[in-house]
């Protein structure tokens, strides 16, 4: 009788550098001000009612490093500052939006799915942190285009073209750099753990 192996955890690179409770709350909260600081980078492009930001690529780092905890921490308190007023949404922005909160729902299950799969090593070679990125990009559309074509009371079809199909691009390119990076970041640290 044969058995299947059920593969375990392994650590992911916040890990690597947080050792107690402060460290965890150090990075929690350095996680959000990164994603807020990223969403600076914001412009908006006539006929898309969605901004293009850098902010998707902080969820990707957050959701690839921190691990499963510390992730959904940081985007909980990215999320909840933000809609009582912390201007650090796209463009200085604070509050409820209905059009774009469903992108922000995207960004906890974005985190959630990105830091089980970093969990299981995905975060080491470049081809599986590819991957790895462009799940977590799906995943903010997953929740993003369906809740902006029901706010906007339009077709499925209808939002993705306005609300992903621009952005395909500029998401590419930001899994391509992250997902170049965190694997040489795991290297480094592998030959220094190991010196």
């Amino acid at each position: 009788m044969s058995t299947v192996a059920v593969p375990t955890s392994r650590p992911v690179l916040a890990d690597v550098v947080s050792k107690s409770l402060l460290a965890d709350a150090i990075l929690v909260v350095g996680a959000a001000a990164f994603v807020g600081l990223l969403a600076q980078i914001s412009f908006t492009i006539h006929p898309f009612v969605v901004p293009f930001t850098g902010q998707t690529l902080g969820v990707l780092l957050v959701g690839s490093t921190l691990g499963i905890r510390r992730a959904l921490a940081s985007m909980a308190l990215y999320v909840v500052a933000g809609l009582v007023g912390l201007p650090w949404f796209a463009g200085h922005a604070s509050g409820y939006s209905s059009l774009l909160f469903g992108y922000l729902l995207g960004f906890v299950l974005s985190v959630t799915l990105m830091s089980w799969l970093a969990s299981k090593g995905n975060d080491r070679n470049v081809v599986s942190a590819l991957g790895l990125f462009i799940i977590g990009e799906l995943a903010i559309y997953a929740i993003g285009v369906p809740w902006l074509a029901i706010d906007l009371h339009m077709s499925l079809l209808k939002a993705i073209s306005i609300g992903m199909t621009p952005y395909l691009i500029f998401d590419l390119a930001k899994a391509v750099v992250a997902g170049t990076l965190l694997p040489t970041t795991w290297r480094f640290v592998d030959r220094s753990t190991e010196s």
